[in-house]
């Protein structure tokens, strides 16, 4: 897990050190989930929102407009995987934001190693444990259709948030729409952005 440091640096834990014992081990994994539940997502803290969003929120309802897509060439039992694992490495590093300093590589790195604990010190490189590295290396990849989909979801998401935040605080989070809605892809996640824009700007 990550936490901020007095000066306001992320500090990150140790990485979790197996017992052997299966039962134990897996349960450590079925325990570390709860952090996605408690951590709220930084670009909200950043903004000051009040009681922002955890990322298991963010992932839950991305999971959710997946399966409201049309899209027949689209795999959506795997979209919907793909939703509630991509962000599963901030459960031991935390939600890094470019504004930390702190490089894409070494964000990479750090997730990378997150999920090989999960994965393999603490699930033991079961069949669970291997589907759930390969569907999260392949969001990263962002090699295939379902990869992007799922990316445009995160995005649409995030713009989602944004426009709630604003009517409920009466706030103005005009970067939050710059950074996701130009940059949506498939054509009917699109679609459902320009519909957000729409009624944003109509309110």
């Amino acid at each position: 897990m990550a936490e901020q440091s007095s000066s306001g640096k992320r500090v990150f834990h140790p990485l979790y050190v197996p017992t052997g014992d299966v039962d134990i081990d897996r349960l450590a994994f079925f325990h570390v989930l709860e952090r996605l539940k408690t951590q709220k997502r930084t670009g909200w803290i950043n903004r000051n929102i009040p009681n922002p969003e955890s990322i298991a929120d963010h992932m839950y309802r991305m999971a959710i407009l997946a399966m409201c897509t049309s899209d027949p060439s689209l795999d959506i039992s795997k979209c919907v995987l793909m939703c509630v694992v991509h962000d599963l490495a901030e459960a031991q590093v935390g939600d890094i934001t470019p504004s930390e300093g702190i490089s894409k590589e070494e964000k990479r790195q750090l997730e990378s190693e997150a999920m090989h604990s999960f994965g393999h010190d603490m699930l033991h490189g079961n069949e669970a444990a291997l589907k759930i590295e390969a569907l999260w290396r392949e969001y990263e990849e962002q090699q295939t259709k379902e990869a992007r989909f799922v990316k445009d979801l995160d995005r649409l998401e995030m713009a989602l948030q944004a426009r709630e935040y604003e009517k409920e605080h009466c706030r103005y989070l005009q970067d939050f729409f710059d950074s996701s809605l130009p940059l949506l892809r498939h054509d009917e996640v699109r679609g459902w952005g320009e519909a957000l824009d729409r009624e944003r700007r109509g309110a």
